[in-house]
């Protein structure tokens, strides 16, 4: 765990086993890498949605309308215009790893969800300041929805 003066240090800011050499990095998979930035984008919404305080119920049925295939495919939408040229190269090999998802999410909706998360994966092992970038751009679109989800 790395230690900071930062009294309220972001998650971002700890790693159990160290990040990857440069070299082993890339023989992770764009899959491999989707799996990571599901992680990290569930941790990221379910940080935004703790308050107002609720049920744990309520919670979760405030994060899962976030971290859905169709959620995360209007995001990756909006970030499209703010991503780098290599970002874009890492959207589209997510995208083209995505395997069939569930039967209810629409596959373009589903590759694009994955893309989303094989960016935020590659992100959080290579450049956690523009993850970090990121995920502003994202609290501008998630802004205090969270709080307005409560009935759903």
């Amino acid at each position: 765990m790395v230690v900071t003066s930062d009294p309220n240090p972001s998650f971002l800011e700890f790693s159990l086993g160290g990040l990857p050499a440069p070299a082993d990095l890339q023989r992770v998979s764009p899959a491999a890498l989707a799996y990571l930035g599901d992680a990290v984008y569930e941790l990221f919404i379910r940080s935004r949605c703790l308050l107002p305080p609720s049920r744990l119920r309520d919670y979760h049925q405030r994060v899962v309308a976030y971290v859905r295939a169709e959620a995360q495919a209007d995001c990756l939408r909006s970030l499209l215009p703010h991503l780098l040229p290599p970002e874009l190269e890492i959207v589209r090999q997510g995208r083209n790893a995505a395997s069939a998802g569930p039967k209810r999410v629409d596959p373009e909706l589903y590759q694009l969800a994955t893309g989303l998360e094989a960016l935020l994966g590659f992100l959080y092992l290579t450049d956690p300041l523009r993850l970090g970038q990121i995920f502003q751009l994202l609290e501008a679109l998630v802004g205090d929805r969270c709080d307005s989800n409560q009935g759903r």
